[in-house]
């Protein structure tokens, strides 16, 4: 049930994102795309991620870990490539919404793990 709603709220921020960022160059059709791409996304992090942070481990080391930030924007242009309805025009632009959705992400997870310790 947890994974569930973790996907809807990761919906619901890709959504939120999406439409602020639209005259940057996001395109999102509509807040189905938006569940697919949190699918999307969440196999791309669990699948190709830890692939490309091996692979990138010294220029990561060296950016003292600001490097994922990159790695992030590229599994958004893989994303942005297999789901139609998402698009994203430039890399920077996607490297502001991995930003973006990075720092939201960890502010609902973190609101979430909260909720759990005061429920047990």
């Amino acid at each position: 049930m947890k994974l569930i709603i973790k996907l809807l709220l990761n919906a619901i921020i890709v959504f939120v994102i999406a439409n602020l960022l639209r005259g940057y160059g996001v395109t999102l059709d509509n807040y189905w795309t938006a569940i697919i791409v949190a699918v999307v996304l969440s196999v791309l992090n669990l699948l190709v991620k830890p692939i490309l942070v091996i692979f990138t481990l010294p220029i990561t080391i060296v950016t003292l870990g600001l490097f994922l930030i990159v790695i992030n924007a590229i599994i958004l242009e893989i994303t942005a490539s297999l789901v139609n309805g998402f698009g994203i025009d430039s890399f920077w632009t996607a490297i502001f919404f991995s930003l973006l959705l990075s720092i939201l992400q960890s502010i609902l997870h973190s609101t979430l793990k909260e909720e759990d310790r005061k429920r047990n």
